[in-house]
């Protein structure tokens, strides 16, 4: 092992010397003029050679390989006015710079369709949404205030537990084998229970990768999907803002330079901030009383803030750190509560002759969780982590060589008592080293991408090697086809109750050290699944996309809770294997003031305990998304947004029977004639009932208000739950007592950017 790991990284830092080129090099950063952001997927382009490339998400590009010389170049990006100028080669040079570019002044009809059809034409995106907050805003916002996890739940191959809850399953995988990332560091739960909203600012938000299957090899440590969102920087110009306030809550966001360069190449410092909360619990039981008389529940507050320090061109540093607060409350039934804080730093570094791009992150988070039912032992967690971890890119033109390596340290608590009076209750210490490499090498009518990730679990004294391929075959202009797979584990298991109808608490536990479970030998005893997706995008004319996809996760091996103990003595956990399959069809049309998108979604789930094979309580067969957008008036000041929702039902276990249950039968002398007795259940077989159908249609009415060069407001009706279905919520095993999801409540919004 040690030794594969040697020749890996030797491996790693002699190749890229290898791809080293003798002649001349351009590259540089496309940045917006008036922000000074970086514009990704920007086309730069030698007009005499033919040659080019096109920005990352940092907006950096690098064309290696030139001949001596003068060379036309062209940076071309949509929404913004294309730059032409010249550069003058000799051999050997390295020329670099920052280019900005001037938003456009006429709009451009289906930016964001062009945009996506140049990373289609770039990328292999296989299982793969790339989101902007400009896609997020084209969404009906509920409550006026556009937010991630709304426009999350309209993505293929994504499931919503509904308006409350806040869980979203991703192609078979639980909430614990989705991995989100703000900005390199781990959140344990972007969600808040109020399912409409995340505990991202939309407005801080520079774009996010959303991996459903088959991410390649820089991301690990999860078994099932990937949530990468990055912030943007603060202005470096001038000093800046946005103020939200609706009926269900309010944010305040601002940003500007601490320190303006005085020249192109001086150091920069700026900052951008975020607070937002909720007052729902307080507005509704004056707006909703019918909804809830003593109020609707729910409460969050989150803060973020982030400093950026640019030293040149090529260094930048980012500190930055958050606080995101949740809690629901229903009087005499359940009180859900979490919290979660942490602090970091990121760096972006190019060497001045070099090639290559060195980014990494230091951070440390913190996230607690309780659950406190009626009649019912209370269920606690927390888990907290440092990571650290370094990337090194080479752009190569249109190819890159990526390679890298991330240190993860996490402690975990978990304090529970099952029905029986069992304690399952767990503290522990896991380490996590990784290395990983990957290529993209774009040919006429291909694009492939080979990697290799080896995970070494100190914990399990396991080393799991896992390679990754992904791959687009460009058959036409506008046709393409595409796949990608892999290797995947983790440490990280969740405790979850077959008594709960509706899943709220998801308790964190690592995989046991003993290597023998359901009376299986295990080298290890490691979550382990197995991705593959096929798909195909087409090009139906100008302004339609339409993309296909069919995938399949195999889930060799799961550890679960064992739902069997009934003893102290008995195994704390079961082995358990699982199969998630099916398929997603989209279709989106945006030209000039629409935009439609139609995302309707197959799956199957299924798991097996080695006892009986049996859907999971997320395997929702059937999940359709239909969303409009559409605007008029002078400027286009008039906004009108639509999003309906349906789901077929989910899986539950139905209740059998009720008994008295005596528990504390401690020795043989116990009189069972004076002992209290408590109220025991008799399940029936696991979730073979079924939940009734979803579904939900909200819509958004908006007025722009244009004050100045810089200053606009906007001012919007809206209603979530436009026809008042009845949509469950959450039962209680013992009592049967039903809430709903959220009923027909209007809403108010105004908003001031500045």
């Amino acid at each position: 092992m040690k030794k594969a790991v040697r020749n890996l990284a030797f491996l790693c830092c002699l190749l890229p010397a290898l791809l080293q080129a003798q002649t001349g090099i351009f590259r540089g950063y496309v940045r917006h003029a008036e922000s000074d952001e970086p514009i990704p997927y920007c086309t730069v382009y030698l007009l005499e050679t033919g040659k080019g490339a096109v920005s990352d998400e940092n907006g950096f590009f690098s064309i290696n390989r030139l001949p001596e010389g003068t060379h036309q170049v062209r940076i071309s990006c949509v929404g913004y006015d294309s730059l032409r100028f010249s550069i003058k080669l000799q051999n050997g040079d390295i020329i670099q710079h920052t280019y900005h570019l001037q938003s456009s002044v006429r709009r451009l009809g289906a930016a964001v369709v062009t945009a996506e059809r140049l990373a289609n034409a770039t990328e292999v995106r296989a299982a793969v949404q790339y989101v902007a907050p400009k896609q997020i805003t084209q969404l009906p916002s509920v409550g006026g205030i556009p937010d991630l996890a709304q426009y999350l739940q309209v993505l293929p191959g994504i499931v919503s537990t509904g308006d409350q809850g806040g869980q979203l399953y991703v192609r078979g995988g639980t909430p614990i084998q989705n991995k989100a990332m703000l900005d390199g560091m781990t959140i344990y739960n972007p969600f808040h229970s109020i399912g409409l909203f995340s505990i991202f600012d939309t407005d801080i938000l520079r774009d996010a990768d959303i991996y459903t299957a088959g991410f390649n090899a820089e991301y690990g440590g999860r078994t099932s999907s990937v949530m990468d969102i990055r912030t943007r920087n603060g202005n470096k110009k001038r000093f800046g803002g946005k103020v939200d306030a609706s009926t269900f809550g309010a944010k305040i966001m601002l940003e500007g330079p601490l320190r303006k360069p005085h020249t192109t190449l001086a150091s920069n410092i700026s900052f951008i901030t975020s607070l937002k909360g909720s007052y729902l619990e307080q507005t509704s039981r004056l707006l909703y009383p019918y909804a809830n008389k003593d109020g609707l529940p729910f409460s969050y507050f989150d803060g973020y803030g982030k400093i950026s320090i640019e030293t040149s061109e090529t260094n930048h540093i980012h500190v930055f750190g958050f606080s995101f607060n949740d809690r629901v409350r229903y009087p005499e039934i359940a009180d859900y509560h979490w919290n979660s804080w942490g602090t970091g730093a990121n760096f972006l570094m190019i060497p001045s002759q070099s090639e290559q791009v060195i980014d990494g992150t230091l951070a440390y988070s913190n996230y607690r969780m309780g659950l406190e039912e009626a009649h019912e032992f209370g269920r606690s967690s927390s888990i907290s982590d440092f990571t650290f971890a370094t990337n090194f890119t080479y752009h190569l033109g249109h190819n890159s060589f990526k390679y890298g390596f991330d240190l993860t340290g996490t402690w975990v608590n978990y304090d529970y008592t099952n029905a029986l009076g069992v304690d399952g209750s767990q503290q522990t210490f896991n380490s996590e080293i990784a290395l990983y490499t990957k290529y993209k090498w774009k040919l006429p009518h291909w694009i492939i991408e080979p990697g290799l990730r080896i995970d070494n679990y100190a914990s399990q004294n396991a080393t799991s090697f896992e390679p990754r391929f992904a791959a687009k075959f460009l058959a036409n202009s506008w046709m393409r086809f595409k796949m990608a797979g892999g290797l995947y584990s983790q440490n990280l298991i969740s405790a979850t109750s077959d008594q709960d109808v509706v899943n709220l608490f998801y308790g964190f536990l690592t995989v046991p050290e003993t290597g023998r479970l359901s009376g299986r030998n295990l080298r290890n005893s490691l979550q382990k699944g197995q991705h593959l997706v096929g798909g195909a995008e087409f090009d139906l004319g100008k302004y339609l996309l339409a993309n296909l996809e069919v995938y399949f996760k195999n889930f060799s091996q799961l550890t679960n809770t064992n739902r069997y103990q009934m003893f102290e003595s008995d195994d704390e956990f079961l082995l358990e294997t699982g199969k998630s399959y099916g398929g997603d069809l989209s279709l989106k049309y945006d030209h000039d003031r629409l935009y439609l998108w139609v995302v309707y979604s197959l799956n199957w789930v299924k798991r097996n305990d080695g006892n009986i094979i049996y859907r999971t309580h997320f395997d929702r067969r059937h999940n359709l998304n239909a969303t409009a957008s559409y605007r008029w008036g002078k400027n286009q000041r008039w906004g009108a947004d639509l999003r309906w929702n349906y789901g077929s039902g989910f899986p539950f276990t139905l209740t059998k029977a009720f008994y008295p249950l005596v528990s504390n039968l401690d020795d043989l002398h116990t009189d069972i004639l004076t002992t209290n007795e408590t109220l025991g259940i008799a399940l029936d077989d696991l979730n073979q009932g079924q939940m009734p159908s979803y579904h939900r249609l909200d819509m958004n009415l908006s007025r722009t208000f244009v004050h100045s060069e810089h200053a606009r407001s906007e001012i919007g009706i809206g209603a979530t739950n436009l026809y008042n279905y009845a949509n469950i919520f959450y039962v209680s095993r013992k009592t049967n007592e039903k809430i709903y999801q959220l009923p027909f409540l209007w809403s108010l919004h105004w908003n001031l950017k500045f």
